[in-house]
């Protein structure tokens, strides 16, 4: 079923992309029914650095154009690309990449802070987008690109890549179908924090790094190389530690399984331990628990020290999975679906094996994808509400329809950040 009304254009994929490298559970695989003898997506990527060269690497062979602030980057992915035989341009500046009018769309891998706005701008330029997660810093960034997204009619697709791994599909559709009885409690376990030490004093940025365009809307403060690339995300003005890390991963799992992919919990407790680092080498938390209350009663709980990914208990048995692992209890609740599988009236979840393949296809068919925007939206609001009531030490309270915190004013304010001028969080 077409998602949108209009549909200006009909390009899809004609080369496959293989593998994105380590930490992944599959390569990224094409499907054929994305590729065409005439038609080919032109793709533009927005950060070829970490993740970046590794989405670069999957797609080279339709990627018309590249952007870092980053110079040495910038040369680097351009020089992969043309390695390919095709002709790159390279942009410091994304908001020129946008302007080319032969990109029909993007992949964002930028440090989050820079996730909304270039979706924003590229759905505004008429492109579609591939987001990585976590798709937003705050949740108002999130409302802001859904309305983008749909008033262009633009495909945007998160990075939630588990979404298109098979365990994962398999758990949700045990815990959905009953299997494990009625839900109770979930359980997202993710990791520690990896900065790697000691801290190092602030300094010039180096000669390659456009400084002032990476900070971009965040606030002005002196440059630190423990600050920027992988290290960002330990630092709330560019991100939200390992709960936005890996709790978007995680808990988008558990949103899906719960069926609450249009909605969320109604309030969040942290824990009474939370710990940062003694001697102030980042930000965020060292270690975090939070627990979340779901209106149906189910309980989820959140943090580190935790069994890693995402378990759901129920009335008659559990579900374990992480990306190489799936697990019941009893062991003959998933034996039994691996025998018989789901009967036709039971609930089939959306069956994609590459995240990357399941955006093409949709760019053809305009159908939402797998990790739509909302979705993405609504599963890292669980991750920004548990850092809102893990900062400020109390319980906050939510309205999943409203999308608004109750009763504290305080909290409130924390759902949105100011921008550095001259950025604004405008759509139109």
């Amino acid at each position: 079923m077409d998602a949108f009304s209009s549909v200006t254009r009909r390009r899809f994929l004609t080369k496959a992309a293989t593998g994105i490298g380590a930490g992944l559970a599959a390569p990224y695989m094409i499907p054929r029914s994305v590729r065409g003898a005439n038609d080919t997506v032109v793709l533009g990527h927005i950060g070829v650095g970490n993740q970046g060269s590794q989405h670069l690497r999957a797609t080279a062979g339709q990627t018309a154009a590249v952007c870092d602030v980053d110079g040495d980057r910038l040369r680097a992915a351009q020089g992969k690309v043309e390695a390919k035989g095709r002709k790159c341009q390279a942009y410091g500046d994304f908001r020129k990449l946008l302007e080319q009018k032969d990109v029909d769309a993007v992949v964002i891998t930028t440090p989050d802070h820079w996730h909304a706005l270039p979706t924003i701008m590229a759905c505004q330029a008429g492109k579609d987008v591939y987001v990585e997660k976590p798709m937003t810093l705050t949740l108002v960034e999130g409302q802001r690109m859904i309305q983008a997204a749909r008033r262009h009619k633009r495909i945007v697709q998160v990075g939630s890549m588990q979404r298109s791994m098979a365990g994962f599909r398999e758990a949700c559709e045990l815990v959905r179908n009953g299997r494990i009885g009625e839900v109770k409690k979930v359980t997202v376990g993710i990791s520690g924090v990896n900065f790697k030490g000691p801290a190092v004093p602030d300094c010039d940025p180096p000669a390659e790094l456009d400084y002032d365009l990476w900070l971009g809307p965040a606030p002005l403060r002196p440059y630190n190389p423990k600050h920027v690339h992988y290290n960002f995300r330990f630092y709330w003005d560019y991100s939200g530690g390992q709960m936005t890390n890996w709790g978007a991963h995680h808990g988008d799992i558990a949103q899906w399984g719960l069926g609450m992919d249009e909605s969320g919990p109604v309030e969040v407790e942290p824990s009474a331990k939370t710990e940062y680092n003694p001697d102030g080498w980042y930000e965020v938390p060292s270690y975090f628990q939070c627990t979340y209350q779901y209106a149906n009663g189910v309980e989820l709980v959140c943090g580190m020290k935790l069994p890693g990914g995402t378990t759901f208990e129920g009335t008659k048995g559990k579900v374990l999975v992480n990306r190489g692992r799936l697990k019941t209890e009893p062991a003959d609740i998933l034996e039994d679906y691996r025998k018989n599988g789901l009967r036709p009236d039971e609930t089939h979840l959306r069956k994609s094996s590459s995240h990357f393949g399941n955006w093409f296809d949709c760019l053809k068919s305009r159908e939402l994808p797998i990790c739509d925007v909302a979705i993405g939206h609504r599963s890292v609001s669980l991750c920004h509400l548990g850092n809102i009531a893990v900062r400020l030490n109390r319980k906050v309270r939510w309205n999943p329809v409203k999308e608004q915190i109750i009763g504290d004013e305080e909290a409130a304010k924390w759902v949105t950040r100011a921008y550095r001028a001259p950025w604004k969080l405008d759509v139109a």
